[in-house]
């Protein structure tokens, strides 16, 4: 039997203790003892040395994880499980002391845990999550990706040409919360006093408006993802408003000749902020397509089967609006002049392209980086 096959029972589903044979216990009490004792010795005999080998290996595995073990001792482990068990069983049917149950019961629990117990703890697979599994999900979504920032690069050039025809444009398209006191009105000093604003303090940037900023962009984020599943035509659009709305800043700042430092303003954050939104979409769009494209699988089937990569795409994206509101919360205004923003927010950009495109792809023979 192929080893990674068998599923056996825990140690307490195994048989429980049965009527002892006749005349097991011997016709008197002295005769009882001595026959437990030799019944035991030989019941030993044969199998202890089995025993000891897999006492040895659950201890590794305990100390060092399952990596303690050679390949040929890891296609062991199971058989030498098995054959405890049936030690076990067959002790408490045939009535041996009582320690060599209590170490027969102690040794399958744990070569039970060795097993079929948790294989990481949870540092160990958020490590294997970012260092592999998240970047690998992220280079499954391309396709994806190419349509949501196609409809993120629409929305974009149609706000800036429709505000660029008409300022009052730019009242429509941006929500008031977004804007503030920016508007047609503003002068290229009012302008220009938002983009170099001096640096509030610790607290009012990596605290307060950080943690603002993280909510709301996590709030977009998840809810074009969660957009998808009504067949990913309000995910495009939320896209294309999301566009709309930058290219109606560009426009604002550009008719006062302060388009660059603008741009150089966002980009500090927007690097992260922009591709964590663009995540989210492309999500959306994935699990979409399953639900209106399922294969040979039925629709629930499908989801299933793929929408676990991209609820982890979004996860992953979670952790990059903390990364961007942090950015934007404080290193912006840190930053106080256009080209360092500019230096910063390509170190940034390139540093997610290695991500998403080099870590986490199969070495040279096949193995994992």
């Amino acid at each position: 039997m192929n080893a990674a096959g068998i599923r056996a029972a825990s140690p307490n589903q195994a048989a429980r203790p049965g009527r002892p044979a006749a005349g097991s216990a011997g016709g008197e009490p002295g005769g009882a003892g001595r026959g437990l004792t030799l019944r035991s010795a030989v019941f030993r005999k044969g199998r202890e040395q089995g025993w000891r080998r897999l006492d040895d290996m659950i201890r590794r595995v305990e100390k060092s994880g399952l990596s303690a073990l050679s390949a040929d001792e890891a296609q062991e482990l199971p058989l030498l499980y098995l054959a405890a068990m049936s030690s076990l069983s067959v002790a408490r049917n045939i009535a041996l002391d009582r320690n060599l149950l209590l170490y027969l019961e102690n040794l399958s629990l744990r070569a039970y845990l060795a097993v079929y117990g948790p294989r990481v703890n949870l540092l160990a697979a958020l490590y294997d999550f970012f260092r592999r599994g998240f970047p690998r999900a992220v280079r499954g979504l391309g396709r994806h990706l190419a349509i949501v920032g196609a409809a993120f690069l629409s929305g974009g050039a149609a706000g800036y040409l429709l505000v660029s025809s008409n300022m009052e444009y730019f009242s429509l398209l941006t929500p008031e919360s977004l804007a503030g006191p920016r508007g047609p009105a503003s002068t290229a000093e009012e302008l220009r006093a938002v983009l170099f604003a001096p640096w509030p303090g610790f607290i009012d940037t990596f605290v307060v408006f950080a943690n603002s900023l993280f909510r709301h962009n996590a709030v977009i984020g998840i809810f074009s993802f969660g957009l998808g599943f009504a067949l990913g035509l309000p995910t495009i659009l939320l896209m294309i408003y999301n566009g709309l709305i930058i290219g109606a800043f560009i426009a604002l700042h550009a008719d006062k000749g302060l388009a660059v430092d603008f741009i150089g303003w966002l980009s500090i954050h927007g690097a992260t902020e922009i591709t964590a939104i663009l995540l989210c979409g492309a999500a959306g769009l994935a699990v979409a397509e399953k639900v209106m494209f399922p294969d040979r699988f039925s629709r629930l089937e499908s989801l299933a089967r793929h929408g676990r990569q991209a609820a982890g795409v979004v996860a992953g994206a979670v952790v990059l609006f903390f990364i961007a509101g942090f950015l934007e919360g404080g290193f912006r205004q840190l930053i106080n002049n256009t080209p360092a923003r500019f230096a910063f927010a390509l170190a940034t950009g390139a540093a997610w392209l290695y991500y998403f495109l080099v870590v986490g792809k199969a070495g040279p023979h096949g193995d994992d980086d």
